[in-house]
């Protein structure tokens, strides 16, 4: 049975930037990733936008903000010595109406807190950055960017390995047990042992973490965000990022328009119940995912609360007319045949048993386990600080 000091498991951008961060500050103990499919950020890291966040929009003094702005920070420094293509292009928050200034004043007075270069600029300044934006005015935000985090995530995993770490792929856990003086992993690929546990196993956290023996009141409900992509023809109508201003009651940040670092423009997401943990299309059903998730008394009552903006965004994963109108908001020019469908991603967000979502990184440390059970946006650009806080938990259980 193989052995290592440390077994992470989970090989998307936050597992894989714990082992990383592990190989700096311990380079002599030895690591294991254990990843269920194939290849790294195969899930959420795989299938989000692309963006680096600037850190506007979080509530000062949360990990969310601290760890975006240091986060952010160390994912381009790590870009520019990898040679991870990425690009800083900046984004716009605009506000269509009069209705939305107050919000907008509000996150840039959060931005501005949070340490971020914004502004708040004319309908003028606007047209100059996004010529086809609807809006009366609008936050800049320069440091805003966008990158490959599936390249980063093959990256990492190519230096874990150079620093004799083992990433061990097509390994789906199936038990944890713990033992006198280690812990033995079953998987799919065999058994190994560590002295150490970390899960980032993302969409599976509560469940995994069940096993390791820490039973999570929070639960992990499946959220899918359908995009389209804009034609090539009229990608011309977006230059970098154009997002609404958000409802500060809900945690998505409704459709927007996203330049990616590989080419092309993706139009969304919308944010609707996906009926699988990994329920990439609108048919794809896991009863057992599905069951838990409407028979949890959170997602209830959170469901009682925002049922009206989840009929409108159910709505829009049915209606492409939908889709467009929302769209239209930023874009007045838009049409239907303007987009093609693209691909979805799902996810992952921990649901109070209280019916509010855990909105900030939950990461906790029992014995000899360490729990990442909450990751959300923006973990992928977070993910190399949220790795630094992970060892720290590791570190105080190692003593």
């Amino acid at each position: 049975m193989s052995h290592s000091h440390v077994a992470i498991l989970g090989g998307g951008i936050v597992g894989l930037a714990t082992a990383y961060n592990l190989t700096q500050r311990y380079p002599d103990l030895s690591i294991r990733v254990i990843e269920k499919e194939p290849g790294v950020g195969s899930h959420q890291t795989g299938h989000n936008s692309g963006v680096l966040h600037s850190g506007i929009y979080y509530k000062p003094g949360s990990l969310k903000a601290a760890n975006c702005r240091v986060g952010k920070q160390a994912m381009e420094r790590f870009c520019l010595e990898h040679g991870v293509p990425h690009d800083i292009c900046g984004k716009v928050i605009v506000a269509v109406d009069e209705k939305e200034l107050p919000a907008l004043q509000r996150i840039l007075d959060r931005g501005q807190q949070n340490g971020v270069r914004c502004e708040i600029i004319s309908r003028e300044q606007l047209k100059e950055l996004e010529p086809y934006a609807a809006g009366i005015k609008a936050i800049h935000v320069p440091e805003a960017g966008i990158v490959n985090y599936r390249a980063v995530c093959r990256k990492m995993a190519e230096l874990v390995r150079q620093h004799d770490g083992d990433v061990q792929t097509c390994a789906r856990v199936i038990g944890i047990r713990h033992e006198e003086r280690l812990i033995s992993v079953q998987t799919t690929a065999g058994d190994f042992t560590a002295d150490y546990v970390v899960n980032c196993t993302g969409l599976f956290a509560d469940r995994v973490a069940k096993l390791t023996g820490r039973t999570t009141p929070e639960k992990v409900i499946p959220f899918r965000g359908e995009y389209f992509e804009l034609r090539p023809e009229s990608q011309y109508l977006c230059r970098n990022l154009i997002y609404p201003v958000p409802d500060p009651s809900f945690p998505f940040l409704g459709v927007h328009f996203t330049r990616m670092i590989d080419g092309g423009v993706e139009c969304g997401p919308n944010a609707v119940l996906a009926l699988a943990r990994e329920g990439y299309k609108k048919t794809d059903i896991n009863f057992r995912d599905l069951a838990e998730t409407l028979t949890y008394g959170g997602f209830l009552k959170l469901a009682a609360r925002h049922w009206r903006m989840g009929a409108g965004e159910m709505w829009r994963s049915l209606s492409k007319k939908a889709f467009v109108r929302a769209l239209s908001r930023l874009m007045p020019l838009i049409q239907s045949d303007d987009l093609i469908p693209h691909r979805a991603g799902v996810r992952a967000q921990a649901i109070a048993p209280a019916g509010n979502l855990i909105d900030d990184f939950l990461i906790d440390a029992q014995h000899r386990v360490v729990n990442v059970l909450n990751a959300p946006s923006p973990a992928a650009t977070s993910s190399l600080n949220v790795g630094k806080l992970v060892v720290d938990k590791l570190a105080e259980c190692m003593g």
